[in-house]
């Protein structure tokens, strides 16, 4: 048919390929033919485009469309009958996906021949979900997010951790792809510096030339947390980034306020992250920005952020979907004053992993005990509904579960929260749009930083196989305050580059299938 896709190059011609041009120039070529669309670095407009291209009514021809596939090519894989989704290219169509060797070989409106075949019928195949929000693959934790769909975890908030020992630990122990940042917040403290001093000139270089090391060792980018350090200073600020910009690299901001109300207010803390942009040269993303930066503020702060794309800031933002924030009670974010910057009391705060409220007579022991609580009523819903409308906001958990279970709900069930409640029951968003945020956006976002994320985020061929099965109509998250450990459900089926390691809802523990996403820095090294 006219509008199949023309075969991917065999594997065979691709091995010449490689040989004769060098892995680096032959996967440009290898990604010109079969369809794939690297980016140099993330392109602000780009962001834009590829979500409007996601909302067309019409669906388009399938990507690379040209010469039917060989009829008689056996794949090692097939998904059969499914709703294929790619918001990269925006199409979606009944349609059938072949896989081999880890990566996506065939997609066609023609039945395909596998050696296994996965039935799809009545439900949507999409690219595996990107959190860019999430902290190391625990062992725990991280099979929570592959029954949210997530096929690739990244610590972009910032991993506690050097570089070397984080990818050791987790090289072929994690079923989902795994990387992150550079934590300054943390390293901080590997410097003996206390979290309300400032670096001094020789701490300054101290840190810089870790950040260099740790960029070198993997890592993508740096993530500042400077309400958790408030001694934080724009000069320390800008050293580190103008450092991560020169690897091509990002920043990425817990910013320095959370509330509206003086001194220090939710859009002086976004305005700051700001200069450092423009001061660095450096792309920017601002997380959670529902509980950090825009609470209370969010249309203003929205509106700040995209006069700042307009005028060409590589400047995007992520928020979680959900109306409350969770965090310890012994961080800065429990200063004096708590309860009428955030419109909370003590009945607000729950222990998370248990039914327990805290009264005034019990917060000082909590305190101590340095429970993470999340705080109930924290978030307008309306500004959620409102920040997921932006077609360049993302979505990412923060969260990923810990065996003590004492973690926001978020750590679970994200993904198909946004899926179930806000684009099936409240129709904040079509399923195209809602997608695009948990693939293609978050892909493009950091692939300047990490290569290996260019072939992720999509459904093309040559794309790598990393994949969600899920029924849009049960699609939903379960997980609650108290249950923060119960699954999501109506995802069947996730496939990490090939491999069933979710297979009719029921992980398969023993495919360990993650890849450590290294950075640009590593790989040119």
């Amino acid at each position: 048919m006219a509008d199949d896709p023309e075969p991917l190059l065999s594997l065979r011609a691709r091995r010449r390929v490689l040989v004769a041009l060098g892995f680096g120039a032959a996967n440009a070529a290898i990604a010109a033919v079969v369809g794939i669309r690297p980016r140099v670095q993330p392109d602000t407009e780009a962001l834009v485009e590829l979500t409007a291209r996601a909302l067309r009514t019409e669906p388009p021809a399938l990507p690379g469309a040209g010469p039917a596939p060989d009829p008689t090519a056996v794949h090692e894989l097939v998904i059969a009958n499914g709703r294929v989704m790619d918001p990269d290219s925006g199409f979606d169509r009944v349609a059938h996906v072949g896989i081999d060797e880890g990566r996506i070989t065939a997609v066609s409106l023609e039945p395909l021949q596998g050696i296994e075949e996965i039935d799809a019928t009545d439900r949507v195949v999409a690219p595996g979900f990107i959190d860019i929000l999430s902290y190391e693959p625990n062992p725990f934790g991280v099979w929570f997010k592959l029954a949210d769909g997530v096929t690739t975890n990244l610590g972009m908030h910032g991993i506690d951790n050097y570089a070397a020992p984080f990818f050791q630990r987790y090289e072929n122990q994690s079923p989902v792809h795994f990387g992150g940042a550079f934590h300054q917040h943390f390293m901080r403290a590997e410097l003996g510096v206390g979290v309300e001093d400032p670096l001094t000139p020789a701490q300054q270089t101290e840190f810089e030339q870790l950040l260099r090391q740790n960029l070198i060792d993997g890592y993508a980018g740096v993530s500042f947390s400077p309400e958790y350090s408030p001694g934080t200073t724009m000069e320390e600020m800008v050293g580190l980034a103008q450092v991560a910009a020169g690897y091509g690299h990002s920043a990425f901001f817990h910013v320095r306020y959370s509330d509206p109300y003086p001194p220090g207010t939710s859009m002086e803390a976004v305005d700051e992250a700001l200069q450092v942009a423009r001061l660095a040269k450096v792309g920017i993303h601002i997380e959670h920005i529902t509980s950090t930066g825009g609470t209370f503020v969010m249309a203003d702060t929205l509106r700040k952020l995209g006069n700042a794309r307009s005028a060409g800031l590589d400047v995007t933002a992520c928020l979680y979907p959900y109306d409350f924030w969770g965090t310890f009670l012994g961080s800065a974010r429990f200063a004096a004053g708590w309860q009428e910057r955030f419109g909370i009391s003590y009945d607000n705060l729950q222990v998370a992993g248990t039914e327990r409220r805290l009264t005034e007579a019990t917060y000082a022991q909590a305190v101590k005990d340095n429970k993470l609580v999340a705080a109930l009523g924290s978030i307008p819903e309306t500004e959620v509904q409102l920040t997921l409308t932006e077609p360049w906001i993302m979505v990412a958990s923060d969260a990923i579960l810990n065996p003590d279970r004492n973690n926001h709900p978020r750590g679970a069930g994200t993904f198909c929260r946004l899926l179930g409640r806000y684009v099936r029951q409240v129709g904040t968003l079509d399923l195209m749009s809602a997608l695009a945020k948990i693939t293609i956006l978050p892909a493009r976002r950091v692939e300047s930083m990490l290569p290996d994320m260019a072939r992720k985020g999509r459904l093309q061929r040559g794309a790598d196989a990393d994949l969600v099965v899920f029924d849009p109509a049960t699609v939903g998250d379960r997980a609650t305050v108290a249950q923060p450990d119960l699954t999501s459900v109506g995802v069947d089926y996730v496939l990490v580059e090939g491999r069933v390691a979710l297979r009719e809802g029921v992980a398969d523990k023993r495919v360990l299938a993650g890849r450590a996403l290294r950075s640009s820095a590593a790989q040119a090294g």
